[in-house]
Parts: structure tokens; C-alpha cells; sequence
């Protein structure tokens, strides 16, 4: 009996007990490609239900305009949203008949998915946002496996080197990335959050960009100094730069740290970016769902139970490992496992960067709950309206995001 047998073979008695065994396939929605290979591996595993997995590049989305076609089960993004969420049935049962363990998940992230009192959602994966360097600077950092915002600053302003307001070398610029601009307005508590549709605190998030142009001014000389060196050395992929030495930490979130090819993430060390012993998750974390419209709830079910096995996502790992899949795909579901014993005890085997850089599970803070199109909202809206924040020399000709917001809405009402 090969390994996949073995796992589905301890989970079987279980589900004999409750009269599951239906021939039934269930149909799977995910906005992550691996979920097909999972499928073929539960299909294989056992001969009692089939998962047919088909991929959107947003079921949330999908689910609340499908004209009554629905899946069985979800894996994906956004589904905590209010129009999403009430499709899905509770899954307290599986706690309850003690198929699953609560203690088995990452806490925080568990109790996103809790609507009322009950289990709506079950948390699959999630990333962490880093800076990468060069190995041969780790001792700028000291042994912390994270890194505060004023950390970033200070340490860049010493790495730079400038003559007549011209930089050779660089530390680090936050308008690099408009996805590091949106973690400093989430470390300044900006909390984007749904609300018709969405929420925020605006004095914080002033505040936040207010800290990035002082940045940008005090220490790296101002706008059209960024420009003159992004001009003049970022020819380079932004890795390739810290490597050399030419910057000193570039940005990226924990997938694609994980995915650089092996040689490049020789020459990298990473730090955690983090604030008062918090760091923010990706609000792209993945749950899992059963639909209450589902025609194969058992199918479901005996997928949901199996996937959330401690040695089915080890048998995972090394598949993905084996089949190469993991040079363009990270751990489980592209992040980190919710599982908390196969993040910190099995990662580390197939990651080993990740030794000595696994934060404590209090220090995870995780996304508010987000609406269905957020992706949307947050690369047309947001990420632009920040970026002039810090970036316009006559801040009073800024659109307000409020105003944006509401054009954008008024123009795509269909997302």
C-alpha cells in the first residue's frame, strides 16, 4: 500500500461510522491551481468519492454571480465577505465527531472563519510580508527574525552612498513597492476592513503616508533622487540589486521568497516586517468552504477531513517537492500551512531557511474581513491612490480615496 493509501486509510474507519460512503464526486471552485494535483491525490488515495477541481480567479466573486450553479466545496480568498459567506454550511461537526482537532490550527486564523458561534470556514494557508538581503549584510540586522519600519529606515539611511545628491547605493525606498506602502498604512492600524463597501481609519492612514514622504525626504534625498537611481540601476531584477549590493533590501511576501530558484535564495537572508511584536498576514490568507447548495456534501466532507490530516500535507510537500512544483509554488496552497504543526515542524525539512525564522503564533496577525472584490478595489482604487500619496509634488490635486472609491464602484458595478 503506497504512502496515500496509508493516510486515507487511517481517516476510513471514521468515516464508515457515520454512513458516509456515497458514490459521489464533488466539485471543487479555487482560485489556486495546486488544488487540482491535491484532487488527483485524494482521487487516487481512495475509490469511494472523486474531487473534480476547477479553477476562477475568483470563486468569491463567482459564487454570487453564477446563476445558481453552485460547488461543493471552496478554496480561496475573500470568502469571509457578507455576500459569500452565508453560502456556506457550518462545520462544526467535523471538531465535534473529532475528525479535526481546533488545537491543530493557527488560533487567529481559525477564528476568522467563526460567524456566531459556528465554523463557516476553515483556514488553509497564509503568507508573511519580508525584506530580503544579502547574506552578506545579515549582520546589519543582528539575530531578530523580524524587522521594524524605523529598523528599515535607519538601517538603509547608513547603507546609502551619496555624493553632490547623487546615490551610488541605496538602503531601501518604501515607494519601490506599492504593496510595501500598503503594509505601512496596515502597521499604522489603516485598517481597510468591508462596510458598504469598505472601511477605514483615515487619520491613520495619513499619518502613515505622511511617515513614507519623510522618508523618501530625509533619508534617500526626495523623489527625483529615487527616480535618478531607479533610472539609473533597477535595469536589474530588484533581488539580483541586494545581492550585488547596489540596494540593501528589497521586498516580497513569503511565497515568493520561497520561489526565487535555489541559487539566488543562497545568496538571501530575510527578516520579518513587523510592528510592536505583530506581523501582518496577506489578506490573500485561503480558506476552505462546503457549499449548503452542494450535491455532495459526504464527497465534500471526506475531501475537507483528508486535506486537514497532519501527514496528508507532509505527503503534500513532497509531491509538490518530487514533481518540481515547488521552484513556482510555496508549501500548501502557495503559504504557509494553518496547520501549526506542519508550518513549524515540517516546513523547516523542505524549507530549511526557515529555521530560526518561524515566529511565535502570537505574533501572526491576520487580515480583517474583506470585501468579495477586494483584488479589484485594493490594484485600481487603493494601491494607486497611495502611491500619488507619496509620490505627487502638490499633494491638494490628489483625488481623495473616498472619491475614488465611489467613481470606481459607480463604473464596475458588476465586481
Amino acid at each position: 500500500m503506497g504512502k496515500w493509501g496509508i493516510i486515507v486509510t487511517a481517516v476510513l474507519p471514521l468515516l464508515w461510522s457515520c454512513g458516509l460512503f456515497e458514490a459521489e464526486t464533488a466539485v471543487l471552485w479555487t482560485d489556486r491551481p495546486e488544488f487540482a494535483l491535491y484532487a488527483e491525490y485524494f482521487n487516487a488515495a481512495q475509490d469511494r468519492y472523486k474531487v473534480e477541481a476547477r479553477y476562477f480567479a475568483s470563486p468569491a466573486q463567482e459564487l454570487t454571480r453564477n446563476g445558481g450553479v453552485y460547488p461543493d466545496l471552496v478554496t480561496g480568498a475573500w470568502l469571509k465577505s457578507a455576500s459569500t459567506r452565508v453560502l456556506f454550511r457550518p462545520l462544526d461537526y467535523l471538531f465535534k465527531d473529532k475528525r479535526l482537532s481546533r488545537l491543530s490550527f493557527y488560533s487567529h486564523l481559525l477564528d476568522l472563519g467563526n460567524l456566531e458561534g459556528n465554523q463557516y470556514l476553515l483556514p488553509v494557508s497564509f503568507n508573511i510580508p519580508a525584506l530580503a538581503f544579502s547574506r552578506n549584510n545579515s549582520y546589519l540586522l543582528g539575530d531578530s527574525f523580524t524587522v521594524t519600519l524605523d529598523e528599515i529606515k535607519d538601517v538603509g539611511n547608513a547603507y546609502n552612498v551619496e555624493s553632490n545628491g547623487t546615490y551610488s547605493r541605496m538602503g531601501f525606498s518604501p515607494s519601490w513597492s506599492n504593496e510595501f506602502l500598503f503594509i505601512v498604512a496596515g502597521l499604522f492600524n489603516a485598517s481597510f476592513r468591508e462596510a458598504t463597501p469598505l472601511a477605514w481609519d483615515i487619520d491613520a492612514l495619513e499619518n502613515a503616508m505622511a511617515y513614507v514622504r519623510n522618508w523618501i525626504g530625509e533619508v534617500n534625498g526626495g523623489s527625483r533622487a529615487e527616480d535618478d537611481f531607479v533610472f539609473k540601476y533597477f535595469y536589474a531584477p530588484p533581488s539580483n540589486l541586494a545581492i550585488s549590493g547596489r540596494i540593501l533590501f528589497t521586498y516580497m511576501d513569503s511565497a515568493e521568497f520561497f520561489t526565487l530558484t535555489q541559487e539566488k535564495r543562497a545568496n538571501l537572508d530575510f527578516r520579518w516586517i513587523a510592528e510592536r511584536n505583530a506581523i501582518p498576514l496577506s489578506e490573500e490568507t485561503v480558506y476552505l468552504g462546503i457549499c449548503k447548495k452542494g450535491k455532495a456534501q459526504k464527497a465534500a466532507t471526506a475531501f475537507a477531513q483528508w486535506f486537514f490530516y497532519e501527514d496528508t500535507q507532509r505527503s503534500l510537500l513532497e509531491a509538490s517537492r518530487d514533481k518540481r512544483l515547488n521552484e513556482t509554488l510555496f508549501g500548501i496552497g502557495n503559504g504557509f500551512s494553518a496547520l501549526k504543526t506542519v508550518t513549524e515542524q515540517v516546513f523547516p525539512q523542505f524549507y530549511p531557511s526557515l529555521l530560526g525564522h518561524m515566529p511565535p503564533e502570537d505574533f501572526l496577525s491576520p487580515p480583517n474581513i474583506l470585501p468579495r472584490n477586494w483584488t479589484a478595489l485594493k490594484e485600481r482604487v487603493i494601491l494607486p491612490y497611495l502611491h500619488e500619496k507619496v509620490r505627487s509634488d502638490n499633494r491638494n490635486d490628489i483625488r481623495p480615496l473616498e472619491r475614488r472609491l465611489t467613481d470606481w464602484l459607480r463604473l464596475n458595478r458588476g465586481l
